[in-house]
């Protein structure tokens, strides 16, 4: 935990207002993590706690209903709920498309979106990854085609987290070949467009995923057969909205960083508490063997250096650092807390030995959402590829 000297008054009063929030909630822990990690649903009235506490509007300005907390509370929100295995990663996909909405939205869109958004009324997934194309998203298929003024919306998505949960879906789809684009903009990050899509709009419809990893929610392939979308729901320029884009996707790695410290810290606080109190040979707590110990001090370490990585990130996003900084921050906060969050539930099963594989403990049902974060939102490798390029200067290597 960040000594108290590290934070500012504001994140004080966060912080406090938080772990209010979250010292409520502790008599139902149980039933939650229940809920969460057992029967697969997120509970509704733990969306209504972040509501209350001004997080969903953090990032909207206070012209459009927002608190203007920042990033930061919202990263400290989202470590401290994991913390308490209440990871909400719906929530972190409603502010990385309120952040689109914001930077690239018109002023019609903020006035309808923003508000509710900010008040907790409004859910947003996420639609941008597809089997076909993977890491590589400037190889998506899905076409939006205009008709007058509308579009056409055809094609597919998958993985797309909380669709059946969501109000609206923010779509990524093509405006333009790749190849067209390439010809006309010199690149295939152009010729893309940001789309807001109301969930039950004709011709679009859900498929459950047989997939674990999501806390609470389930992952859907999302298919569009000729789903009308005004233009009005067009997110940034047309065919520019990889511009509108990357401004989301570093929030999303640094809330997904502070998702992974939270893990790892409830993993290492319960490992702790179980080595203190566990006695195999004679009276002497496990906890006293360096063989136990040891690996717990060492992730511990490590997890206090994520923590460190994820708040610099945050805070240089709050203050308007340029983009490729806070880039770099988000990359490494999100490589070692998601690292660390899976060595950190592996190692709590060691120490917990075979009560490590109870589904009363938990852990076994963790490991899964934890190994998921070395995967996604983004791969480490990709992570590692953009580390090298704009820290160490080395070649580009896809």
């Amino acid at each position: 935990m960040l000594p108290p000297a590290a934070w500012s008054e504001t994140e004080r009063m966060i912080v406090a207002a938080v772990d209010e929030a979250l010292k409520k909630l502790r008599p139902k822990l149980d039933a939650y993590h229940r809920m969460i990690y057992d029967e697969g649903t997120y509970p509704e009235e733990l969306w209504g706690v972040l509501a209350e506490l001004g997080l969903f509007g953090a990032l909207v300005p206070e012209a459009y209903g927002g608190t203007g907390l920042g990033l930061t509370a919202m990263t400290i929100a989202m470590e401290r709920f994991a913390a308490h295995g209440l990871a909400n990663v719906l929530a972190v996909l409603t502010t990385m498309d309120a952040l689109a909405i914001v930077r690239g939205g018109t002023e019609a869109q903020k006035r309808r979106f923003l508000p509710p958004i900010a008040e907790g009324r409004l859910k947003m997934a996420f639609a941008i990854t597809e089997p076909e194309a993977g890491t590589n998203s400037f190889n998506i298929r899905t076409f939006a085609r205009r008709e007058g003024s509308d579009y056409r919306l055809d094609g597919h998505k998958a993985w797309i987290t909380g669709a059946d949960r969501a109000d609206w879906i923010v779509v990524v789809a093509r405006t333009m070949p790749a190849e067209e684009a390439e010809r006309s903009f010199g690149s295939r990050r152009h010729g893309l467009g940001l789309f807001l899509v109301e969930n039950g709009t004709p011709g679009l419809s859900l498929q459950p995923m047989e997939t674990v990893g999501i806390e609470g929610f389930g992952q859907f392939v999302v298919y569009f057969d000729g789903v009308k979308v005004p233009e009005e729901a067009r997110i940034g320029p047309e065919h520019r909205g990889t511009e509108v884009l990357f401004h989301a996707l570093n929030p999303e790695r640094i809330l997904f960083a502070a998702k992974g410290v939270g893990m790892a810290e409830l993993a290492l606080m319960r490992a702790a508490a179980y080595a203190r109190e566990r006695r195999v040979f004679g009276e002497t707590p496990i906890g006293a063997y360096q063989g136990v110990q040891h690996p717990l001090a060492r992730l511990f370490a490590e997890k206090e250096a994520a923590r460190l990585l994820t708040y610099e990130a945050a805070r240089a996003y709050d203050r308007g650092a340029p983009g490729r900084d806070v880039g770099l921050w988000a990359s490494m906060a999100k490589l070692l807390a998601s690292e660390t969050a899976f060595r950190a539930v592996d190692q709590a099963i060691q120490t917990h030995g075979g009560n490590g594989f109870a589904k009363e403990y938990r852990f076994i049902q963790m490991l899964a959402p934890a190994r998921l974060m070395k995967t996604a939102p983004v791969n480490n490798e990709m992570l590692l590829n953009f580390i090298a390029e704009r820290a160490l200067d080395l070649p580009r290597s896809y």
